[in-house]
């Protein structure tokens, strides 16, 4: 069973919906995912929200290998992504030399504000954290306790980890920069960084039209062709 954590953010729940059907529609084996929703998290998250926090999700992501129980292997993923690929075929670059796999941008982000009016910020590792391979058994000091209370940078910077050497690569198109990398076909994982399309003022931003494809699979359903019974008499 392939287990994926997503971001779930309040303030665009369909966002996190779409990532999950997204990953459903393309995966060859099993597929469990759950969402990081603060409302099924209490008492275990209860870090005090940051203004410069841009998601919902933004330290509780790093509870994943707890959720898991600390057993076997688990996938996170921000819910800003569309899977365009089989998550079988990054599930098959688990490699147990390494406590976490990610993606290992250079990314020093150019704008100042993102989506919804955040404030961008900029640091080492940024956006390695948006999606991880975590091997859970090497993560064990991410407790609640430590989760809680660690700062932005010693979480997202894997300062838990005390040695960068167990932080294992995985290849760039299973985190994708959407209008930072130059565009391209042969993708795995979009990830629309600054804002995706379902906010209005990034509607026409790279790979706009794959993802509001995906929107309206979600929305779909196949229609009864038998006509509905027709109420005669009181």
């Amino acid at each position: 069973m392939i287990r994926v954590f997503i971001g779930y953010s309040r303030a665009a729940p369909v966002a996190s919906s779409v990532a999950a059907l997204s990953i459903n529609r393309r995966a060859s084996q099993p597929v469990a995912i759950t969402h990081l929703a603060l409302n099924q998290l209490q008492g275990i998250y209860t870090r005090p929200h940051h203004e410069l926090q841009s998601t919902d999700f933004s330290f509780s992501r790093f509870l994943t290998p707890y959720l898991a129980g600390f057993q076997d292997w688990a996938i996170f993923m921000d819910d800003d992504m569309l899977v365009v690929d089989d998550i079988a075929k990054l599930w098959a670059l688990r490699d147990d030399r390494y406590a976490v796999q990610v993606v290992k941008h250079n990314h020093v982000p150019k704008e100042e504000v993102k989506f919804l009016g955040k404030a961008q910020t900029r640091y080492e590792k940024k956006n390695w954290s948006s999606v991880m391979l975590f091997n859970c058994a090497k993560c064990t000091a991410l407790t609640p306790d430590y989760v809680n209370a660690a700062t932005g940078l010693e979480l997202h910077q894997f300062k838990w980890l005390g040695d960068d050497g167990l932080i294992g690569e995985i290849p760039h198109r299973w985190n994708h920069l959407a209008d930072y990398d130059p565009f391209e076909k042969d993708v795995s994982i979009v990830h629309y960084t600054i804002g995706g399309p379902f906010y209005d003022d990034f509607k026409d931003c790279s790979y706009a039209k794959e993802w509001f494809a995906e929107r309206e699979m979600m929305n779909h359903c196949d229609q009864a062709t038998v006509k509905k019974p027709v109420k005669t008499g009181t």
